[in-house]
């Protein structure tokens, strides 16, 4: 497949997905690791719950997290849905915060993915 947008897509969609597509295997399975670890940790930690507030409280912070949260678009939507039924603790547990900049670190880097899968279908780097 050498199509640039299908590529970009599925790789924003799920991390590794643009690399496995152009047969680029080791660097999807790692690429698609990182991310998702990075996930699954975030998630546990109580990083689904982290802001603690809405929109009309911190304009900026929580457009900045939105925009984080959704380099992963498939793990944006699984967070946003535990994000609404919090726990009545979840933001005093101690990995709280570490877990929303977890979250917020692994949609950047399949941003950088993204970037990345896009570039190899364009032919600017191997």
């Amino acid at each position: 497949m050498n199509n640039p947008i299908i590529i970009g897509l599925l790789a924003w969609f799920v991390p590794g997905a643009g690399h496995f597509v152009q047969r680029r295997i080791e660097r999807g399975i790692i690429i698609a690791a990182v991310v998702w670890i990075m996930f699954v940790i975030a998630i546990i930690s109580g990083g689904a719950h982290y802001p603690g507030f809405a929109f009309k409280d911190g304009a900026l912070l929580y457009l900045l997290n939105v925009f984080a949260r959704f380099g992963n678009v498939f793990g944006a939507i699984v967070s946003f849905i535990m994000a609404g039924t919090p726990s009545p603790n979840a933001a005093a547990a101690a990995t709280f915060e570490y877990g929303g900049r977890f979250l917020e670190v692994a949609g950047l880097l399949n941003y950088l993915a993204v970037i990345d899968a896009i570039d190899i279908a364009h032919g600017r780097k191997k």
